[in-house]
């Protein structure tokens, strides 16, 4: 589940399911504390977000514990993925930044997300993304 509180962001979620027509396909949605929507990201699902203005919190919560060595991600600008951000990403965390692309990433994923019974929560995210510094 992510939540805004404040300024606006837009959220893209992308489908990790190796098994599903939806596999790598992606979806965005607007939030803010004005359309007071919240979206739930299943298990087997990366996602990321772009803050559209300065000031804004987002607040996310996950089926399991927070475990580091568990988290994988997608890069932002994946040629693959083809994501349209409404903005220019002009600042993202260098662990974000730093993630594979698909090319050489995909087989991992697929064999992570086609794992039964692995706990999800922690393992893909698209990155964190902002326009300003801070």
């Amino acid at each position: 589940m992510c939540a805004v509180s404040a300024a606006p962001c837009s959220i893209v979620i992308v489908g990790l399911q190796p098994e599903s027509p939806t596999y790598l396909r992606h979806g965005a949605v607007e939030l803010s504390a004005g359309n007071q929507r919240g979206i739930y990201i299943p298990e087997r699902f990366a996602y990321g977000y772009r803050t559209l203005e300065d000031d804004t919190y987002t607040l996310y919560m996950m089926g399991e514990f927070y475990a580091p060595g568990a988290q994988s991600g997608l890069r932002h600008d994946d040629p693959i993925l083809g994501l349209s951000w409404p903005l220019r990403v002009e600042v993202i965390s260098v662990k974000d930044r730093n993630w594979k692309l698909l090319e050489a990433a995909e087989l991992e994923i697929r064999q992570r997300m086609s794992a039964p019974g692995v706990a999800l929560s922690n393992v893909a995210g698209l990155g964190h993304c902002s326009g300003a510094e801070g």
